[in-house]
């Protein structure tokens, strides 16, 4: 780390799978990539100098490279330079760690902020000589991956029984939702160093496009969006269909068009779709750029968000920032971000199919409340989900682990 003004923080990123400079949509890079890359960006802008460390998974990428946004993010040697997924990088933690500690032994940073619990585990291991405060963010629990997946989760058998020692260890742990803090306390970690802060959206790129929907002609437009995988709940959406006559439902995410029909979770759903009878109402659009996603939510009359769980849910809150209310299951952070009734609709995990199509109809056949419910949705991503107001929260719990000054609220 280099020079910087006295009163400013230096904060240590470690992200071991999830870079901030990853393209979006692969096997492993969604919403872990965007917090750390978005909560980077405006620690920097607040005068914070910071690092992202994540391991090398390529033999030509630069040892350091600094982002637009004035973020450096170094590319640690643990393991093969090549990618791995993230449940098979276990055995090269260490070796992460120990390239941590000798780097931060010559420079120390003055807090340190582990994302997810591998990166937990390597983060304490550099920062324990040096007595360095850490704090957790995990992203997503072992315990809940198993509970839902339960034989065809493929985490590391030690996974949650190192997520409770890095809870244990570090100073301060960011849970994203009130959903998070029950799961943490019942693992046994103390409520009192827990804190949350949930996460955010840009309202300036996720906003309302003019004009997106009523220059659509055609029938209802659904929308679901995010990796093609079986806990998405896209299948769900699919046979709501059925009981939502001549609406249309569109499903964003996985890889490019072309390469979709390789996808068994593509052809799982198209067999789906077929079997319920709506195939010719179903069209899957592979992955959508995030420079193209704030159209399509703005195009669309409702977003369906149906997983069977989920530690935040990032999609709901982008759709409210296009003004598009969401139909969503009532788990993990979505209880948090959907206020039933106002902003979209909870249905329970436990509902059926002709349950969603039902509330999914009432909804349509009601323009005046749809329009109000996005209002009321744009209004509050303005006031709680901005990558601001994520940086306030962040911020605060540094401040209470570390001893500089806090510069919180200054933007530069």
């Amino acid at each position: 780390m280099s020079h910087r003004c006295p009163s400013a923080r230096r904060v240590a990123m470690v992200s071991e799978h999830a870079s901030p400079l990853a393209e979006l949509g692969g096997p492993d890079a969604g919403g872990q990539n965007v917090y750390v890359a978005q909560l980077a960006a405006h620690l920097t802008r607040r005068g914070h100098e910071v690092v992202v460390y994540t391991r090398r998974d390529g033999p030509r990428l630069p040892d350091r490279v600094r982002t637009p946004d004035g973020v450096q993010v170094v590319h640690v040697p643990a393991g093969p330079p090549a990618p791995i997924p993230k449940d098979e990088l276990l055995p090269y933690i260490p070796e992460f760690g120990a390239w941590l500690a000798r780097e931060w032994a010559t420079d120390p940073p003055d807090v340190v902020h582990g994302h997810f619990w591998m990166s937990g585990m390597a983060a304490l291991a550099g920062a324990r000589e040096l007595g360095l405060p850490v704090v957790q963010t995990y992203h997503a629990l072992g315990t809940v991956k198993k509970r839902h997946q339960g034989a065809a989760d493929t985490s590391p058998p030690d996974r949650v029984a190192i997520e409770k020692a890095v809870g244990h260890e570090c100073r301060a742990i960011i849970a994203t939702c009130r959903d998070e803090v029950a799961e943490l306390e019942a693992m046994g970690l103390p409520r009192r160093r827990i804190r949350v802060v949930p996460c955010g959206v840009d309202p300036d790129r996720f906003a309302p496009v003019p004009g997106a929907r009523g220059q659509r002609s055609g029938p209802p437009r659904l929308l679901t969006v995010g990796r093609l995988v079986p806990r998405k709940g896209f299948d769900r959406a699919i046979r709501a269909l059925a009981s939502v006559p001549d609406a249309q439902l569109l499903i964003a995410g996985g890889p490019e068009p072309a390469l979709l029909f390789g996808e068994p979770e593509a052809e799982r759903l198209w067999t789906i779709a077929f079997e319920c009878g709506v195939g010719n109402r179903v069209a899957l659009l592979g992955g959508v750029s995030r420079a193209c996603m704030p159209g399509l939510m703005s195009s669309a009359d409702l977003v369906l968000s149906l997983p069977s769980y989920e530690p935040f849910g990032i999609v709901p809150v982008e759709a409210m920032a296009c003004r598009t209310p969401v139909v969503a299951t009532a788990v993990g952070g979505q209880l948090d971000t959907i206020v039933d009734g106002r902003t979209g609709v909870l249905v329970s995990p436990d509902d059926t199919d002709e349950d969603i199509g039902r509330a999914v109809r009432r909804l349509l056949d009601d323009p005046d409340l749809l329009a109000e419910y996005g209002a009321h949705g744009r209004r509050r991503v303005l006031d709680r989900y901005t990558w601001d107001r994520v940086a306030d929260g962040v911020t605060r719990v540094y401040s209470a682990v570390s001893s500089v000054p806090s510069l919180s609220g200054v933007v530069r």
